[in-house]
């Protein structure tokens, strides 16, 4: 993400393994925008960050006996959407680059807002 790359959608996601039932519509969305060929990230903060963990959102099923929530993930990546995860929220959930399922960029808020608040459309899931 370069700061004169501006995103057609941006989802900031807070949400984490807490609440399961939250999280598909999220990677819904961006999965539809990226197929309708929408510049979209998705950006992991807070509790949101521990999605990101290896083995946790692969250990999440929304609905008993459907999908994992890495399912969901995979299904946005393959779309084309972008993830990001928010430096500090690393660090605050206990974690290091070495604990997460993919190698992904990671970004302190300072950093990542200017390209953020540049989006088209900014949604908070």
């Amino acid at each position: 993400m370069t700061k004169s790359e501006v995103m057609d959608l941006v989802i900031i996601v807070i949400t984490g393994p807490e609440n399961p039932k939250r999280l598909p519509s999220a990677f819904f969305l961006a999965s539809t925008a990226a197929a309708l060929e929408q510049n979209v990230l998705m950006y992991f903060t807070g509790p949101a960050t521990e999605l990101l963990k290896r083995g946790v959102a692969e250990s999440l099923f929304p609905l008993a006996g459907g999908k994992s929530v890495a399912d969901f993930m995979k299904l946005a990546l393959d779309n084309g959407v972008r993830m990001i995860g928010c430096q500090q929220s690393l660090e605050l959930n206990g974690m290091t680059m070495a604990d997460l399922a993919r190698d992904m960029p990671f970004l302190n808020p300072s950093a990542a807002l200017p390209s953020l608040a540049q989006a088209r459309k900014v949604l908070t899931w």
